[in-house]
């Protein structure tokens, strides 16, 4: 098996929660060589990894997020995967399979895969378990490419017929996907007709167009959030 990368780390963070705790570089390896049996931790890496040279391991960030008190989820930037999502929780994998109802050998290969086979049942002990806002929910299920490629056929010709299959991979209110779909056809066909009025289609006057389909999903979530609020 292949091994894992890295979560996103994030290292103003785990400097900025080092000098707030009043410890040197060598005061944080030492702890981890210490307490959690890292023998190779050294001053110079702990420099590395607040610098962004270098990334923490999965079972390096456990130990720093011990060493600085607190949790490993504020020691990374915002989670793209259901492995990362699962370690800014602080949850064993063991724990993911056992909410779930299924075996660990079965989660750990969707985690590593980042292919969620789980049934609807299991995508919402899932979502319960690791508080997964709807769009990370979307994301981490592998649902976005899907949801992308819906959202590029709902802007460009008619939305009205992507009501119901985005309803199916988004469980957001009828009336307002109703609103958003309408909002965000509406605001590509103005970036187009933008387009035509600068001199009958140029390469620079068609990036609005192209720009907001690059950002169709942002555009989703940030449009859904808006209505919502």
């Amino acid at each position: 098996m292949r091994q894992p990368s890295a979560p996103p780390f994030n290292a103003p963070a785990a400097r900025r929660l080092r000098a707030a705790l009043g410890m040197g570089p060598e005061h944080v390896a030492y702890g981890m060589r210490a307490s959690y049996g890292l023998p190779h931790v050294t001053p110079d890496l702990v420099i590395a990894w607040e610098r962004g040279v270098a990334s923490p391991t999965s079972p390096e960030l456990t130990a720093l997020a011990g060493v600085l008190w607190c949790s490993a989820g504020d020691l990374i930037g915002r989670p793209r995967t259901l492995r990362e999502h699962r370690i800014a929780r602080g949850i064993a994998p063991e724990d993911v399979a056992r909410a779930i109802g299924t075996d660990l050998s079965a989660y750990l290969r969707m985690e590593e895969s980042g292919t969620w086979r789980g049934n609807e049942r299991q995508s919402a002990a899932l979502a319960e378990l690791l508080q997964l806002a709807l769009p990370d929910f979307v994301a981490v299920t592998g649902r976005e490419d899907k949801l992308t490629e819906l959202l590029h056929s709902a802007v460009t010709t008619r939305w009205q017929a992507y009501v119901r299959p985005v309803a199916k991979l988004a469980a957001v209110d009828r009336g307002v996907l109703e609103d958003v779909l309408q909002d965000l056809h509406q605001d590509y066909q103005g970036h187009m007709a933008a387009t035509l009025s600068w001199g009958g289609g140029s390469k620079q006057s068609g990036e609005g167009g192209e720009e907001f389909l690059d950002r169709i999903v942002q555009n989703f979530w940030t449009a859904v959030e808006n209505r919502t609020a």
